[in-house]
């Protein structure tokens, strides 16, 4: 079974560190598509410290930033004794997608820079050469 999610979206608020800061937790505004414009709002939350660390120090309400991860429902009882349940993205990457406002670089946050995070390297494309495929190996 597949579960995998990717959203691009725009923090609503700053990012929450929980655990010693080895959790973060925010929530994604994201645009649906559809004759009337709505937005929902996705919780999500990154498990590894590092990448928390770097989410919460870095990441701001309003930043854009794309999502990769896998959906999560979980239940819990509230104080009153309620039952309750949420449906969550448990990141496994966050992707900021724009520099943040003021003087800031990607360089002085110890980011890659934008263009390098999608590139290829020489020995990929060197194996993508070497495949040789006949007329007769093509399904159509």
């Amino acid at each position: 079974m597949i579960n995998r999610v990717v959203l691009v979206g725009r923090l609503t608020r700053d990012p929450e560190l929980r655990n010693s800061g080895s959790i973060a937790v925010f929530t994604v505004a994201v645009d649906n598509l559809g004759k009337e414009k709505s937005t929902s709002f996705i919780p999500c939350v990154v498990l590894n410290a590092t990448r928390a660390e770097t989410v919460g120090k870095y990441a701001k309400k309003g930043l854009l930033v794309g999502i990769e991860g896998r959906l999560n429902q979980r239940s819990f009882t509230r104080q009153d004794g309620s039952k309750g349940s949420v449906l969550e993205v448990i990141c496994d990457s966050v992707q900021f997608l724009e520099r943040r406002e003021g003087n800031t670089t990607n360089e002085e946050m110890d980011i890659p820079p934008f263009d390098d995070m999608n590139q290829t390297s020489e020995e990929d494309s060197k194996n993508l050469d070497s495949i040789e495929i006949t007329d007769d190996d093509l399904p159509f």
